[in-house]
C-alpha cells in the first residue's frame, strides 16, 4: 500500500466533506494538525484513523474510527462537528458556533 502525502490526505477529507455536505474547520492551523495526523495513521496503519484516537490494534478493530468514523455523521447532526472537529456542519462556523468537547461514541 503506497504511502499518501499530506496534498493526499487534504484531497481525500476535502472529497468527504464536499460528499457529505459538510465542511472542514476553517482553523487552518487546526486542520492542517488534523491532516497531519491522518496521513501519519495511513502511513502507520495503512487507513486513515481518527487522528483523536487511538488504535485497538488492527483494521477490524478500528472499523468504526477509520475516517470518517462511524459516529461523525450523528455528531456533526447533533454537535455541529464530529468528534475531532475536521468536519462541521455547513454553515456552522459561519453562524459564530465553535467545536468543543463531545462524548466519544466508540466506548459507549
Amino acid at each position: 500500500m503506497a504511502d499518501k502525502s499530506i496534498d493526499d490526505t487534504r484531497r481525500f477529507a476535502t472529497m468527504v466533506a464536499a460528499k457529505q455536505g459538510w465542511e472542514l474547520n476553517p482553523d487552518a492551523d487546526f486542520t492542517d494538525s488534523l491532516i497531519e495526523g491522518l496521513t501519519v495513521n495511513w502511513n502507520r496503519y495503512g487507513y486513515f484513523l481518527c487522528p483523536c484516537r487511538d488504535s485497538d490494534g488492527s483494521r477490524e478493530a478500528d472499523a468504526s474510527v477509520i475516517c470518517p468514523c462511524a459516529y461523525a455523521r450523528d455528531d456533526v447532526a447533533e454537535r455541529g462537528h464530529c468528534f475531532c472537529a475536521l468536519y462541521l456542519r455547513s454553515g456552522f462556523a459561519a453562524a459564530g458556533g465553535v467545536p468543543g468537547g463531545i462524548p466519544d461514541r466508540r466506548y459507549s
